[in-house]
């Protein structure tokens, strides 16, 4: 596939240990699954922490003196410099080399790590917080293109595999992790035990990961990186923003109104210089845009109704973060144990990409509506959704990565991780607001509207009947969010498998023209 409307150079060759071979087949790095293990590592010090502050906004609010407001910035701190950084990251890594930036992430993550558990303000931990997203988009984007350069096409599904559960299993370690330090020391705990792990990948990835670039010589897209920048920032802020502020208030329209110019001026300039940082041309590609198009839709219904679920067994049924953790524990344990033991990837192989999209998308969405519908009647009818939501992650997740990533050239792998990270980060924001939205809806349609959020509601309740009606409420509102993620998922699923089967057409009908010829 052609990365650029204008004809580029000849990339120069690459003397690292991943490079290809004289025949133009790509090779395996010797180390490579050593490798893996090591980006591995890398990149849980970072999903870690995307979950583990949750647990630490009791002490922090205690503690600190903190505010609502105070606690909203410690969180969206990290995640709105990370997302808008991503792009910027991915092309940094494929022009001034992947392992460098590797490297440089883990330094950043690790300084800011340790300026967070240190701080004694609000303000010094919102800043120490932003800190970590910059380390964090340069270790999300960079992991998942240095895979991409020393395994084969052939070993690549499996790579993905191994990566994605690592991201399941960071997901669901974090509230672990947090409640356990949180039950044996003080709050600053829970960001100084990323020290030794960054430290350790630090020292593995300096002696073992081989370093890559794009050797193609291009000029450094500065105006690109500020307009992706800003414009993913104000669009990340508008949808964390919406359910607290209203969406229809001037804080959100005027952040999502400077997203919409922004990025469309980015879309503009993209298009008309020779060497973008994101190539337009990579959206006319079926394969990619169905793989893209599948993974917000996806991420959109599980990145909602998963935080939901959280809720759900905190303030309904009682569970502490703990056991909140240990209870969701089942999905990211079954992505796991398919996914290390290579059975997902079998299975994947078998059913062809397009395939294992839907069939992976379908057990998601089974598994959505079996905790919607089976929620009253105890915690197995959740068990079962998160064995098949886990069962379904571990068969369509990795073959999506590797559906975005093997869309684009392999020189731009680094813009490939940023572009499969943005879009799952905004997906993710956008199913956080949109079914929290669905839920708060319908519960304030069942409770005075005086107290329309649960805590208020559970607080304000004059006996256990009121409570019993209160919960009730809002085991309805999850309900219908659940059901409504349910749908966003199967129809994600089902539109990547129709784009990216149509890809294979059409890919195989070029094959078959040129054999011909």
């Amino acid at each position: 596939m052609t990365t650029s409307s204008r004809e580029q150079p000849a990339a120069a060759p690459d003397p690292s240990p991943d490079s290809a071979p004289a025949d133009g087949a790509p090779r395996g790095h010797a180390r490579r699954w050593l490798i893996l293990g090591v980006i591995c590592l890398a990149q849980l010090t970072v999903l870690l922490d995307n979950t583990v502050l949750n647990v630490a906004i009791p002490s922090l609010t205690r503690e600190m003196d903190a505010s609502t407001a105070d606690i909203q910035w410690m969180i969206n701190a990290y995640s709105l410099v990370q997302s808008g950084l991503l792009l910027s990251a991915g092309n940094a890594a494929d022009r001034y080399g992947r392992r460098k930036m590797l490297i440089v992430g883990l330094a950043l993550f690790g300084a800011g790590s340790l300026a967070a558990g240190l701080a004694q303000s609000s303000g010094q931990l919102i800043a120490a917080r932003a800190g970590m997203g910059v380390g964090g988009a340069l270790l999300l984007t960079t992991t998942l293109a240095v895979v991409m350069q020393i395994f084969t096409p052939e070993e690549q599904p499996k790579a993905i595999g191994i990566w994605s559960a690592v991201n399941s299993l960071g997901f669901a370690a974090g509230p672990l992790v947090g409640g356990f330090m949180l039950n044996h020391f003080w709050w600053g705990s829970i960001f100084l035990i990323n020290l030794p792990v960054a430290a350790l990948a630090l020292a593995a990835v300096a002696a073992y990961v081989p370093e890559s670039r794009n050797r193609q010589g291009d000029r450094p897209d500065l105006v690109g990186a500020v307009l992706s920048t800003i414009g993913m920032t104000a669009l990340v802020y508008a949808i964390i923003s919406g359910p607290e502020h209203g969406w229809t208030s001037g804080t959100v329209v005027t952040s999502a109104g400077t997203a919409a110019v922004v990025l469309g001026v980015f879309a503009y300039w993209e298009s008309r210089i020779p060497y973008p940082m994101l190539d337009p041309h990579f959206f006319r590609n079926r394969r990619f845009t169905g793989a893209v198009g599948g993974l917000v839709l996806i991420t959109f219904g599980m990145g909602g109704a998963l935080f939901l679920l959280t809720q759900y067994l905190q303030f309904v049924l009682g569970y502490g973060p703990l056991e909140a953790g240990l209870r969701t524990a089942p999905m990211a344990l079954t992505v796991v144990a398919l996914n290390f033991t290579g059975v997902g990837t079998k299975w994947s192989a078998k059913m062809g990409t397009p395939l294992s999209i839907a069939v992976g998308m379908g057990l998601m969405a089974a598994g959505l509506v079996s905790i919607a519908t089976l929620t009253g009647h105890g915690y197995g009818g959740t068990l079962l959704g998160l064995v098949l939501i886990g069962a379904g992650t571990a068969i369509g997740s990795p073959v999506m990565a590797h559906a975005v990533m093997s869309s684009v050239p392999r020189e731009k792998a680094g813009v490939g991780a940023g572009i499969n990270g943005t879009l799952a980060e905004f997906g993710n924001g956008l199913g956080v607001a949109v079914l929290g939205a669905v839920l708060n809806a319908r519960f304030a349609a069942l409770v005075p509207v005086t107290a329309a959020s649960l805590p208020a509601a559970l607080a304000a309740a004059g006996s256990d009947r009121e409570r019993a009606e209160i919960t009730g409420a809002f085991s309805s509102g999850l309900e219908t969010s659940l059901l409504v993620g349910s749908v966003a998922v199967l129809l994600g699923g089902l539109l990547a498998a129709s784009l990216l089967r149509r890809a294979d057409r059409a890919d195989a009908r070029a094959a078959q023209g040129r054999a011909d010829a």
